[in-house]
């Protein structure tokens, strides 16, 4: 019986597999089967054990290891006897000198480094729809809005071009993390890794070479926990990016601004009482989910405040924290880049709410020239904003009242006003901003 959303709503095949009960056992095997072939390289253990282990562990059955669970309640543990059973006169040697924790975070290193794949190439995916969303409006010209109200003229193209570049910045990010959150360690009971005697810091070397993940410089009974939380954040911080785009999105799909919609299929139903209805569902999905992922922060910080060399309050939190932050971010990356992909512009309703204000909108415009002209900067201003609020309030266009002050009747025609209220005219670096970035992003991998 299915209970969480996750099971049978949100999240993709390929993400849920990386944290699939039968993943976890195999990166636990494979743990173990690399520790056998470094003990053995290091001649801590005779020649040979890790041959019969690691084909050992392809023999493992996830059904034997939770029987086993069940009869002596401890996970690590029950792969261990599972392994053993299967190694033959090998098994005696199997999880020899590590304690559970040592294969725990190892094998969590290697899910979350899986993890980090897919986020990376769903997330690169993402950033160059945006990117060529922003080539293909570049020249889209709209009103620009600043604390909710529409302020001067920007285009469609720097609005993605903003978002684009944002979303590189989270890749970066992610590379520059990855490899410290992909460490693992093989340091036994407290860190002191006493039981490998002076082998310990060769047979972890080796053990994570053959894991290809780099060991931790040091640590006690676990990987300091500093490590995932910066995963965590790093996923908070990336779905909040798209939590902000998709607001955006939901903004400007208003009925009573429509500029952009969300696709909406032939057969699609908005509301099961108002039949018109085409709601913004998928961009409010992405918002939503993003609280789920950023409510992680705290308990994956929390992680790492554990007693001495460690207690165990992290380990059944983080049963929680991994999987569905990592499933979920990934969910809300593929919804988005999908969202951005269908989206449907509507050039007239973003022309309708450029003029929308009748040019008051255009008022820097005119202050900018008027002081190019030789009127003082502040004088410019201040005869912008007497104009502004005269066409406010008489419902006249901008244009009609300055022509109507006698000082800018003074240094500007009838012509270079209506030339300088173009909103086409007054949109300054923004095609070049959006050029200048989709190239830098196209040679991103």
């Amino acid at each position: 019986m299915a209970i969480h959303p996750i099971e049978y709503r949100y999240g993709h095949p390929e993400m849920k597999s990386v944290w699939s009960e039968e993943t976890r056992l195999t990166k636990m095997l494979a743990v173990e089967t690399a520790l056998a072939k470094a003990e053995v390289i290091a001649g801590y253990i005779p020649e040979g054990v890790d041959e019969k282990i690691a084909r050992g562990a392809v023999k493992v059955k996830l059904e034997r290891v939770k029987k086993i669970e069940d009869e002596i309640h401890h996970d690590v543990m029950a792969v261990v006897i599972a392994l053993s059973e299967q190694s033959k006169d090998a098994g005696k040697w199997v999880h020899f000198g590590a304690t559970s924790n040592d294969i725990l975070d190892t094998a969590t290193a290697l899910q979350i480094k899986d993890a980090i794949q897919i986020l990376r190439k769903e997330t690169a995916k993402l950033r160059g729809i945006v990117i060529d969303t922003a080539l293909l409006h570049k020249n889209t010209v709209c009103a620009g809005r600043t604390h909710g109200q529409i302020g001067v003229p920007t285009t469609y193209g720097l609005r993605f071009a903003i978002w684009a570049s944002e979303i590189d910045r989270h890749m970066e990010r992610l590379d520059q993390l990855t490899p410290r959150a992909t460490a693992g360690k093989m340091s036994g009971a407290v860190g002191t890794q006493a039981a490998f005697g002076k082998k310990g810091i060769e047979i972890q070397k080796r053990t994570m070479e053959e894991l290809c993940i780099e060991p931790a410089d040091v640590s006690n009974q676990i990987i300091q926990r500093d490590r995932h939380a910066e995963f965590v954040m790093w996923m908070a911080n990336t779905v909040t990016t798209l939590d902000k785009i998709c607001v955006e999105i939901r903004s400007l799909a208003r009925s009573e601004i429509a500029e952009v919609e969300e696709s909406f299929g032939k057969k699609q139903v908005g509301s099961s009482t108002m039949p018109h209805k085409r709601n913004p569902i998928k961009s409010e999905q992405v918002c939503g989910l993003s609280r789920i992922v950023r409510a992680m922060v705290e308990p994956e910080l929390l992680n790492n405040t554990l007693w001495d060399e460690r207690d165990l309050t992290n380990s059944s939190c983080e049963r929680v924290v991994f999987p569905e932050s990592c499933v979920l971010t990934d969910h809300v990356i593929r919804l988005t880049t999908s969202i951005i992909q269908n989206l449907r512009f509507y050039p007239e309703n973003i022309r309708k709410n450029l003029e929308l204000l009748n040019g008051l909108n255009m008022g820097e415009a005119v202050m900018i020239e008027l002081t190019k002209k030789g009127v003082g900067r502040q004088e410019a201003h201040e005869i912008v904003r007497q104009s502004a609020m005269s066409a406010r309030e008489t419902g006249r266009h901008m244009k009609d009242t300055l022509l109507g002050n006698e000082t800018v009747s003074e240094y500007l025609s009838e012509d270079e006003i209506t030339g300088i209220m173009d909103p086409e005219k007054y949109i300054g670096t923004a095609v070049e901003q959006v050029d200048s970035l989709a190239e830098k992003l196209k040679k991103r991998k």
